[in-house]
Formats: structure tokens, C-alpha cells, sequence
């Protein structure tokens, strides 16, 4: 059994405790308007072109008629491109990146061992992220078995949408999960994710025995307001398997990879909050009996 997988990052710090290795699934079931991964929404593998890079070889253009000048300018003609890989291959300069490729549970961990003495050392371990993993829970949940037959700790990174019943042989692999509660208000998570938040609150709610940071992402005029963020501290309130509430700064990185995707934006103009603003957001949910984190 082979998944589309966009990346494997080795060391990372910022996606659970210690050191890790964060696998990015492909695929998501949500489109929230903000998101800095565009690249991992699809099921499918998408060509990323990085024009700065480009050095005017010509090689894509002999391999594809999806490549063209126009004014002088490279181009994609999307309608023509069938995202097979061949001119990202043969880009040494790296202008043309494939994103999506298909890997074994085996060909993961084989990459994943290489860091087991890491994991041990810092308390880390391999973490399962997007994209969204739940889209690919049998194969996630396989392996996270192999992880934890090795003696590997794993976690996810999931907005935590799916119903319980059909994530729990994951979970039952899982030892953190670290879980995305974007919006409080039904009818606006709708409008900026494109699904409802019912199993979101629902799975936060029924969730007990495995330990659970919750997160929001700040986003400038959507998540980010007084009545959003004390609804959710609110919700989280006496919930015993919670580390702790996170609020994620708004991240500006996506900005070249709408452009190598030429995918509209709709926030490339929106900035990542001062300190002062993120102390404020801090305190005032010091009024609620949670621990509340602000940043990475």
C-alpha cells in the first residue's frame, strides 16, 4: 500500500515536543481560506513553479507543451499539465518541484530510523501531519504501528474533523494529538473552511485518554477576535486531557507557494501580529482555568 506524501522533515522543533520527524500527508478535507500549505490540499501530486530559480535551460519545454513563453515569460499552461514529474526531474536548478509522491510504510520508517537516537534523547519522536492525516487513516494508523513497534512515539497534527468512530484505530496508535480548533461559530467555520465543526467539538469533547494541546491559528479579522478566542477557552474549560490551549501567529510563508501554484490568495496581504498583540491575546484569556500558550 503506497500514500501521496509531500514531505518528510527531519528535526523538526516546532511540531510536538523534542525532536521529530514530521511526515506531511496529501490531501485535506477542508479549504480554509488562510492556509500556508496550498500545496497539500489536493489528492493528487501538484506541480510548484518557482520562477527565481529559473535559469533558462529549456529542458521542460522539450519535455512538455505545458511550458511556454508568453512575452518573453514562462508559463504553465495548467489545462495541459498532467503533474507526471518529468520536467520537475529534470530541473537541477529546482524551479519546477513536483509535490505528492508515493511511498510505502516501509520507505517512511526507512527514513524515520535514521533519527531514533534523536527521538530518545530530546523526548521527540515522528509526528503525522498535512495536509490532513485523517484522510489517510488506515494507512496513517499502519504506520503509526510501526513506529510504536520500534518504540517511536507518535503524534498527529489534525483538525480532527472525521467521526470518532472512523479515526479511533488510529488514535488507539497515537500518544499526542494536537488538535486545530480554527472557529467556534458553526456557520462561520463553514464560510472560511468549506465543512461544519461538528466533529471538530464533538471529538475535542469525547477525547479523553490520549493528552491534547488544542490550537488556533490567529488570522487577522476571521479567528482572531475577543467573542472566538474566549469561546473556545470557554469550551476547553475542566478538560482533564488538555496540555494546553496554543495560538499560533498568523503565517505569512504560504505567500510564494500560492504564487509557484498560480492560486489565488486571499490574505497575501495580511501580516503576523507584534508581541504586544499576542500578549494581549495571552491575557485575556488568563480569566479562563486552562493554560493558554501564545506563539510557537
Amino acid at each position: 500500500m503506497e500514500h501521496l506524501i509531500t514531505d518528510i522533515q527531519r528535526f523538526s522543533l516546532n511540531d510536538g515536543p523534542g525532536i521529530r520527524t514530521t511526515v506531511f500527508f496529501k490531501g485535506c478535507n477542508m479549504r480554509c481560506a488562510w492556509c500556508h500549505n496550498p500545496e497539500t490540499l489536493s489528492l493528487t501530486p501538484d506541480l510548484l513553479f518557482y520562477p527565481a530559480k529559473c535559469i533558462g535551460c529549456g529542458r521542460c519545454f522539450a519535455l512538455c507543451a505545458a511550458h511556454r513563453l508568453v512575452d518573453g515569460k514562462h508559463i504553465i499552461d495548467r489545462s495541459q499539465c498532467t503533474r507526471c514529474g518529468k520536467c520537475a526531474e529534470s530541473c537541477y536548478a529546482q524551479a519546477l518541484v513536483l509535490s505528492g509522491r508515493e511511498m510505502t510504510v516501509e520507505e517512511i520508517m526507512a527514513e524515520v530510523r535514521q533519527d531514533k537516537p534523536y527521538y530518545a534523547a530530546s523526548g521527540g519522536g515522528v509526528t503525522l501531519s498535512g495536509g490532513e492525516v485523517l484522510c489517510h487513516g488506515d494507512f496513517a494508523a499502519e504506520l503509526a504501528k510501526a513506529c510504536h513497534a520500534e518504540g517511536i512515539s507518535v503524534a498527529i497534527e489534525t483538525n480532527l474533523s472525521f467521526p470518532l468512530t472512523r479515526i479511533r484505530p488510529l488514535l488507539d496508535h497515537v500518544d499526542l494529538i494536537m488538535a486545530d480548533c480554527k472557529l467556534f461559530d458553526d456557520a462561520l467555520h463553514r464560510q472560511y473552511t468549506g465543512i461544519s465543526n461538528a466533529n471538530v467539538l464533538a471529538n475535542i469533547r469525547a477525547i479523553r485518554d490520549i493528552p491534547m494541546i488544542v490550537r488556533t491559528p490567529l488570522i487577522p479579522g476571521v479567528t482572531a477576535t475577543e467573542e472566538n478566542l474566549t469561546a473556545i477557552a470557554r469550551f476547553l474549560s475542566g478538560k482533564e486531557n488538555l496540555l494546553y490551549y496554543q495560538l499560533l501567529n498568523f503565517n505569512p510563508l504560504g505567500i510564494t507557494k500560492y504564487q509557484s501554484l498560480d492560486a489565488p490568495n486571499p490574505f497575501a496581504s495580511a501580516k503576523p501580529f507584534s508581541d504586544g498583540v499576542l500578549a494581549d491575546f495571552g491575557a485575556m484569556l488568563a480569566q479562563f482555568p486552562i493554560s493558554v500558550k501564545v506563539g510557537e
